[in-house]
């Protein structure tokens, strides 16, 4: 492949491996058997679509990608841009990747819960993933293999069937770094975000691996989802365990030597100091948005009933962001039309802080943006807005009275 008998998208995906490879001292490849790749059209611009474009162009003369490849939310959901005020530029822009991808034989997954929705990897099953939240999850609670690929790495992974063994895919580097004892067990999903968050603001690089001691009953998959994701987004660590729950971690002295890690114990006040930083009652809302990880049809269910005979403020708008996959089962369920009859909008194959937020939030006059999800709040500042924090409760509680309840 890399002296081009391959083609040329399979000769480029080999020289950008081997790079990649010697800068984190890889002494070879590792086949993977799944691909998984971000790739929306904000971050990839102009000249990353022109790029995938003219891989693409070899598509009808070369085999395309080798493993199942699929993708993580694109920035447009094209039956609702105009309403978000997105232009017909980035719609365009999105159509042009599309095409180039599914000539490559990409699948247009579109989502960042393909563990809960896609063929869901196994334990010791390597890898080539791209979104944060899906590499700390498949990795922690699957027992699978995968670094953080960005969108080019995971691409040349997926054209090759191969990526650099370094990092998760050493099981030297799997071993605890630090250690953790929970006293408060998170009783809902904002809760266990905001563990995730306290547990990644104390981690220093991507080679730290926490352990989470304190755990007495296993978390549904959600709560991991968004506890997962929180770390990855404060922590940018791919892979923590929690013992008695998580696969590699039947027992504290399973993942590391018990005397060798001091303990960091978070408590109630911990939480409390967490939740107070971000937002304050009384404050006006303009937009609620439950995104990054997009939806559960468990999650969709559960907003569903929550809005059930209430109507959203005139001045509010409410987002409910969930994967092509799950989007058809909550239509097919009546939980869309519920959640549209109290006028919320049901956003599919999108996430919001990969949506053009900035631009949207500029459009559409948006500035203070509530929502269950530790990750987003961490993130969205960023993009302009002043962000709050609470459970979908009390968001959708809010988002009827149009301010923070």
């Amino acid at each position: 492949m890399l002296n081009g008998d391959g083609g040329y998208p399979r000769q480029w995906a080999m020289e950008h491996m081997i790079q990649v490879g010697n800068f984190f001292d890889a002494e070879d490849f590792v086949e993977v058997s799944q691909a998984h790749m971000m790739a929306d059209t904000e971050s990839l611009g102009i000249a990353g679509v022109e790029f995938v474009e003219k891989l693409a162009s070899y598509a009808k003369q070369e085999r395309t990608v080798q493993i199942p490849m699929i993708t993580d939310p694109r920035g447009i959901d094209f039956d609702h841009y105009k309403a978000l005020n997105q232009t017909d530029e980035m719609a365009n822009l999105e159509r042009r990747a599309i095409d180039a991808f599914q000539s490559l034989g990409i699948l247009m997954t579109d989502t960042c819960i393909n563990y809960q929705t896609i063929m869901p990897p196994v334990r010791g099953e390597h890898l080539a993933y791209g979104d944060t939240g899906v590499v700390i999850y498949c990795n922690s609670v699957l027992g699978a293999y995968s670094n953080f690929e960005g969108g080019p790495s995971a691409l040349a992974a997926g054209l090759t069937g191969r990526a650099p063994r370094y990092g998760m895919h050493l099981d030297h580097n799997r071993r605890a770094t630090l250690r953790f004892s929970v006293e408060y067990l998170p009783d809902n999903l904002v809760e266990w975000g905001a563990l995730g968050a306290l547990i990644g603001k104390h981690t220093g690089s991507y080679w730290d691996v926490p352990v989470i001691e304190g755990i007495d009953r296993a978390p549904g998959s959600d709560d991991l989802k968004h506890m997962g994701a929180a770390i990855a987004s404060f922590g940018s660590v791919p892979l923590f365990h929690m013992v008695g729950v998580t696969p590699e971690a039947p027992s504290l002295s399973a993942v590391c030597d018990p005397e060798e890690l001091p303990r960091k114990v978070i408590a109630a006040s911990d939480f409390e100091s967490f939740f107070g930083s971000y937002g304050g009652k009384g404050d006006k809302v303009d937009v609620v948005v439950f995104s990054a990880p997009q939806l559960s049809i468990i999650e969709m269910s559960e907003l569903a009933s929550l809005l059930e005979g209430k109507k959203i403020h005139p001045d509010t708008t409410l987002l409910a962001v969930t994967s092509p996959a799950v989007a058809a089962d909550a239509r097919r369920l009546g939980i869309s039309s519920r959640i549209e009859n109290s006028g919320g909008k049901v956003l599919q194959g999108m996430c919001f802080y990969q949506s053009y937020a900035r631009e949207m939030g500029e459009a559409n006059g948006w500035s203070t943006l509530l929502s269950n999800s530790a990750k987003l709040v961490n993130i969205i500042g960023g993009y302009g807005y002043k962000p709050a924090l609470a459970t979908m409760k009390s968001c959708v509680e809010s988002a009827v009275a149009g301010e923070i309840v």
